[in-house]
């Protein structure tokens, strides 16, 4: 059986540290599994899970493709299913399986489980994974869901409800998606689950699907005609037209990372960055990434995020309405997080038809930037410290703090960290930011290479 990482989204409940720049399955907030004080993100702690039960090497990643560099900066992924635009989960399963026919070899008769990046469960989740093939054949069900047994009503998560419970598994009649209390409490006396967002199938039903679309099932095909796909989630697509689904229960402890609340209580720490908070303060956590101090006092069941693309202060039976409010506020990141470093945009602004921007590079010890050009614009860089060295033009030049030079539009040039680098970055034209890149390779050895010098 193979599996399939769902990683994409962005993950705006988790703002202001989450956002499309930055999505909340890369953020370093959990504990890990080992128990360990060391914090890790969504992503790594559920690959070093998947590690553990021996069916990493069976896994795929699938995310839009701006999340690649992110994935592969933080885990060593067995392979990466880039979505050329985001069009929710039934496209992104049809583009999967045709990655595992193309890139895999999987034969139509094997099976798939999808799951999601966010849980934080236990390692007899991944072990009650691994059965739902068999539990499937048992039954001659379409699809097989995984649903955890409630420990309480809860209003956040959808509910799988039964119909008929056999031997080992139970048959489903419908879904209820984030009731009330009231509701929740209804379904929990009708032997309802909780919802664990995973679900396994055969591959060739799914290869079978991208063909009603008059596409052929394989990855280069599906991947180019992508848009074609109807921008709609398997749930309502595939789960609610299906004549016989399957769920196994899971006994264990589950939860979804997915609010602020159920975030705080996996943290490590009460407090991260630069933060004073009192003995007056009960059941709150403070997280502040800005070099300013954050001081709290008297702040009870809630949580405090300062970030450089905003800051939230929630009481925590309110962060539930998290992602509404930031849908509300028009504000563009300004920081970026990358698989050789991290970028800070500073000021931005246009005048007579000129614009300009300046950042806050740092380049990881070992990492490199692409060998790129502009065509619209020039950089003036300044470094602030660290060593490292410049290819321009297929000129080396060592860059030490103080070191100043100009690239104009056109140049050739790379950068590569002897160690943790930074600089500033000031662009100055008709280009600012990631627009007008034009890259020839990511490969230091291929930079150095006499003849793309």
């Amino acid at each position: 059986m193979y599996y399939v990482l769902l990683s994409g989204g962005s993950g705006k409940r988790l703002w202001p540290l989450s956002g499309d720049a930055r999505p909340k399955q890369y953020l370093k907030l959990v504990n890990k599994e080992n128990n360990s004080m060391d914090a890790c993100s969504m992503l790594q702690r559920v690959w070093e899970q998947l590690e553990e039960a021996d069916i990493a090497q069976k896994t795929v990643i699938t995310a839009c493709r701006e999340q690649k560099e992110m994935i592969e900066c933080q885990i060593k992924p067995t392979g990466i299913v880039e979505e050329p635009e985001a069009r929710d989960t039934f496209p992104a399963v049809l583009l999967s399986c045709a990655y595992l026919k193309s890139e895999m070899g999987a034969d139509a008769e094997e099976y798939v489980a999808f799951l999601p990046v966010d849980p934080y469960t236990e390692q007899k989740y991944f072990q009650r994974i691994q059965q739902l093939e068999k539990v499937i054949k048992h039954s001659k069900a379409e699809v097989g869901l995984l649903g955890a047994i409630p420990k309480y009503p809860a209003s956040k998560y959808g509910y799988i409800l039964p119909k008929e419970e056999k031997e080992g598994y139970i048959e489903v009649r419908g879904f209820v998606e984030k009731p009330g209390e009231e509701k929740a409490e209804e379904l929990l006396n009708q032997n309802a689950l909780w919802n664990c967002g995973v679900f396994c199938l055969k591959v060739g039903d799914m290869l079978k699907k991208i063909e009603e679309y008059q596409i052929q099932p394989c990855y280069e095909e599906v991947y180019r005609q992508y848009q074609k796909f109807p921008k709609i989630s398997f749930d309502y697509e595939v789960l609610q037209k299906a004549k016989k689904l399957i769920a196994v229960k899971f006994e264990g402890f589950w939860k979804d990372l997915g609010t602020w609340d159920a975030m705080a209580e996996q943290m490590n720490t009460d407090t991260k960055g630069n933060v004073v908070m009192d003995s007056t303060c009960m059941d709150t956590q403070v997280i502040n990434e800005l070099e300013m101090p954050v001081a709290v006092m008297g702040a009870k069941n809630m949580v405090v995020i300062a970030s450089r693309d905003g800051i939230l202060v929630a009481d925590k039976g309110q962060v539930e309405q998290v992602k509404e409010v930031a849908g509300k506020i028009n504000y563009q990141s300004k920081y970026e997080e990358r698989r050789w470093g991290t970028l800070e945009t500073l000021h931005q602004s246009q005048s007579n038809g000129v614009r300009t921007l300046t950042r806050k590079i740092k380049i990881y010890e070992g990492m490199s930037s692409s060998y790129h050009y502009h065509r619209e614009r020039d950089e003036i860089w300044t470094v602030l410290g660290g060593r490292g060295e410049l290819i321009l033009e297929g000129s080396k030049i060592a860059l030490e703090a103080g070191k100043a030079i100009c690239i104009r539009k056109n140049q050739k040039h790379a950068v590569k960290a002897f160690s943790d680098f930074e600089y500033i970055e000031m662009h100055i034209g008709q280009s600012i930011g990631n627009e007008d890149i034009n890259r020839i390779t990511f490969r230091w050895d291929e930079i150095e290479m006499a003849n793309i010098l």
